[in-house]
This record gives C-alpha cells, sequence and structure tokens, in this order.
C-alpha cells in the first residue's frame, strides 16, 4: 500500500485536520473507538493509505498533532474523537507564536520542531511504501505559518524523493483576525514556491461567501467553513483512499497537474453546494455537477477562474453516474469555455470516478484546477504586505526573535515573481490583440457576477 502521513500545525490546521478525520473516518466506516463498524468492502480496500492497523482489529490515524500551545490539543482531545489519535502523536509547546512568524520559524517552533520530526520518522518507518505527506495549516498565524514551513523544510532534506502536499487556509481582509497577516502569509509562500509540490490554496473569504450566499447562512461559524473545508478534501482525498482508475496517488497527481515546478498552486472546488432548504427540490445529475465545479461561486479560493485560463485541471465524481456522460459533460464544458483553458497543453483536464458517495449525497464533484487567476490571491497579499513594509511596521516584533530585514525583501520579491510567471503563462500562446485584453482584464477586482 501507499501511505501517507498527515500532519497538522497550529489551531486551524488542527480544526480542519481534526475535521478531515471525522469525515474520512465515517466514510470508511470507523468508529471514535477505531473500530470498523463499515458495510462495504470498498471501505477497507485501501484503509492503510491514512490508517495504520493496531491490536484487536483497530484503526489509528497516521496523523501527527502540532501546536505551539496546549489549547487545540485539550479540545481535540476532549472532543468526540479524543482517544482516537495516538497519545504519543500530540506535540505541542507551551509558549504560543503569538501570530508571529518569526516565534514559529525561528525560536519557539525551531525547539519543538526536532521532537516532531522524531514522531513523523516513526509513522514514516512503520510505512511499507510511503508516498508522501499531507500538511493542513493556515499561512495568517504564527504556528501553522511559520513552523509549519519549518516543518516542510525538514522534510523535504530528510525524504527528498517523496510528495509534499500541503492545505493551505490563506488570510483574507474579510476574515482577518491578526494585523501582521500579510507578512506571516508572504513569508510562508516563499517558503512553498520552493518546498512543496501541491499546495491547495483554501480562502476564508471564498468560504465565508459560500456560506452566506449560496448555504443562506446569515452568521458562518469556523464550524461551517472547517465542514466546507472539510467536504472538499475528502473529494481531492477520494481518489487516493478508494480504488479508482486516474490520480491514484499523490504523484501522478503532482504530474498531471504540475507544469512547471513553481505554479504548484490550487484552486479547489466542490459541488453540489445548496441551501439546506433546497435539497429536496435539486435534480442531482452529471451534467448540473459538472456545471457547478466550474462556476466561480463553488471555488474555495477568492479568486476569478475568468480572469486567467487554466494551465490543468482534475475533476473527481463520486456516486453511481456513467463514464461515458462524465466524459462528455467534462468535453461539454471544455469546449463551452474553450477560451478560459491554455491551448498549448492539449487534454488538459483529467476526470476520476469513485463509485462510493460523501454521506448524505447520492452524488458529488470535485474541482482541482491549476488556474493563472491564482495570482489575484497573490497580489492581495504583496498589496497589504508592502503598505506595512514601507514604513516598516510591526517589524521590531520579527527582528526581535532574530530576523533580518532582508528576509522580508527577498520574500516579497520571489512572490512577486511568482505573480508574473502566472502573468506570462496566462498570455504564453495568446494573440497580441488577447494580450491587451488580458492586461486590462488582468487587475479586475475579485467579485461575483
Amino acid at each position: 500500500m501507499r501511505e501517507i502521513v498527515h500532519i497538522q500545525v497550529g489551531q486551524c490546521g488542527n480544526q480542519i485536520g481534526s475535521k478531515f478525520w471525522e469525515v474520512i473516518s465515517d466514510e470508511h466506516g470507523i468508529f471514535p473507538d477505531g473500530s470498523y463498524q463499515g458495510s462495504h468492502e470498498l471501505q477497507l480496500e485501501r484503509i492503510n493509505v491514512y490508517y495504520s492497523e493496531a491490536q484487536g482489529g483497530k484503526f489509528v490515524p497516521r496523523a501527527v498533532l502540532v501546536d505551539l500551545e496546549p489549547g487545540t490539543m485539550d479540545s481535540i482531545r476532549s472532543s468526540a474523537y479524543g482517544q482516537f489519535f495516538k497519545p504519543y502523536n500530540f506535540c505541542f509547546g507551551q509558549s504560543g507564536a503569538g501570530n508571529n512568524w518569526a516565534k514559529g520559524h525561528y525560536t519557539e517552533g525551531a525547539e519543538l520542531v526536532d521532537n516532531v520530526i522524531d514522531v513523523v520518522r516513526k509513522e514514516a518507518e512503520e510505512c511499507d511504501c510511503l508516498q508522501g505527506f499531507q500538511l493542513k495549516h493556515s499561512l495568517g498565524g504564527g504556528t501553522g505559518s511559520g513552523m509549519g514551513t519549518l516543518l516542510i523544510s525538514k522534510i523535504r532534506e530528510e525524504y527528498p524523493d517523496r510528495i509534499m502536499n500541503t492545505f493551505s487556509v490563506m488570510p483574507s481582509p474579510k476574515v482577518s483576525d491578526t494585523v501582521v497577516e500579510p507578512y506571516n502569509a508572504t513569508l510562508s509562500v516563499h517558503q512553498l514556491v520552493e518546498n512543496t509540490d501541491e499546495t491547495y490554496c483554501i480562502d476564508n473569504e471564498a468560504l465565508y461567501d459560500i456560506c452566506f450566499r449560496t448555504l443562506k447562512l446569515a452568521t458562518p461559524t469556523y464550524g461551517d467553513l472547517n465542514h466546507l473545508v472539510s467536504l472538499t478534501v475528502s473529494g481531492i482525498t477520494t481518489c487516493l483512499r478508494f480504488p479508482g482508475q486516474l490520480n491514484a496517488d499523490l504523484r501522478k497527481l503532482a504530474v498531471n497537474m504540475v507544469p512547471f515546478p513553481r505554479l504548484h498552486f490550487f484552486m479547489p472546488g466542490f459541488a453540489p453546494l445548496t441551501a439546506r432548504g433546497n435539497q429536496q427540490f435539486l435534480n442531482l445529475s452529471v451534467s448540473e455537477l459538472a456545471t457547478q465545479m466550474f462556476d466561480i461561486r463553488n471555488m474555495m479560493a477568492a479568486c476569478n477562474p475568468s480572469h486567467g485560463r487554466y494551465l490543468t485541471v482534475a475533476a473527481v465524481f463520486r456516486g453511481r453516474m456513467s463514464m461515458k456522460e462524465v466524459d462528455e459533460q467534462m468535453l461539454k464544458m471544455q469546449n463551452k469555455n474553450s477560451s478560459s483553458f491554455v491551448e498549448w497543453i492539449p487534454n488538459n483536464v483529467k476526470t476520476a470516478v469513485c463509485d462510493i458517495p460523501p454521506r448524505g449525497l447520492k452524488m458529488s464533484g470535485t474541482f482541482i484546477g491549476n488556474s493563472t487567476a491564482v495570482q489575484d490571491l497573490f497580489k492581495r497579499i504583496s498589496e497589504q504586505f508592502t503598505a506595512m513594509f514601507k514604513r516598516k511596521a510591526f517589524l521590531h516584533w520579527y527582528t526581535g526573535e532574530g530576523m533580518d530585514e532582508m528576509e522580508f525583501t527577498e520574500a516579497e520579491s520571489n512572490m512577486n515573481d511568482l505573480v508574473s510567471e502566472y502573468q506570462q503563462y496566462q498570455e504564453a500562446g495568446a494573440d497580441d490583440e488577447d494580450d491587451d485584453e488580458y492586461e486590462e482584464n488582468g487587475s479586475a477586482e475579485y467579485d461575483y457576477q
């Protein structure tokens, strides 16, 4: 079996991570005590990807939980799934990172990182054939961003030939907890560009809009946002967890999705998204799923795909449906939106179908797009970064932990280079007149039509 080691770092990472384990345990028929009580032999066929088997037929998540303060860990321990994780896989400090990337990356985090690497190494050694790591974290705080990226670079050193996959929650101005988010995010992106193979950009702003506009929740809570994330992540990992033909492991997915090593930031999406009251009126069909998947309102990153072009797309359908119909509908979507796909990568949409639908739905679709429009997200962070950095606001908190201003300048220019690279491939192959049009539309604001 091809195993994956899952790591969740910081408050946000641990909350979306725990939700992820609840959702996939439910799909695989595993109860909070680790016992299997499912009904379908497919549930166990690839169970080893995420779980290791303990005595008495119990299944234990191959998860490492990391934070620089004990609070998040305590709340996980006291939850329904508290006894589910290995007790010695909880690694936590006492001081917290105080929303400071430098504390997570250089001071507090650096003290804890060796313990974490030991736990990760132990999990990796128990695998028959490790395919890679997945890390859940946010880029706005201190632990997830600072210590998360530190862990990524340490794991990269030790396992250079394994795939590193991150689910990174991007900060957004509408849902901002901290003033220094642009600093933390820019310093993190600087690391992610170099050290990860696949990064799924999940954006609080987009999640908020989905809860508010589509699901009609007047006051969305973090619980609601995390539920959306877990639906999406469960969909993205379907091909890894259930037997299927396409994109059945992290490496295949990376090979199909990443045309240039630095451009590995994906926009995830999920369908169907409907308000609770409207569910019974919905006639779910493959064409409805395909249409929704490509709709801006279903994207989990606050970027407008119509402002860019897709380099590659992967779509994962779940439920009982005809493969022929899926292929037809996806081809139809490609032809309909042909200008949104770069023409120099033929067949750049891959589809996978899995028979087992998510809980409570007859069928669903998960979308993974590598679109040049993701530059909007980096531009947004960069503008906020520059506004503060040119006045050196809040810098003393970082230099006080031993950082140098040069590091900020480098991170800023690396992120700006990334934006230019996306822009370059967006325009590649387009005619001259198209180029002018992109120049005009490229900087258009992210908004819902």
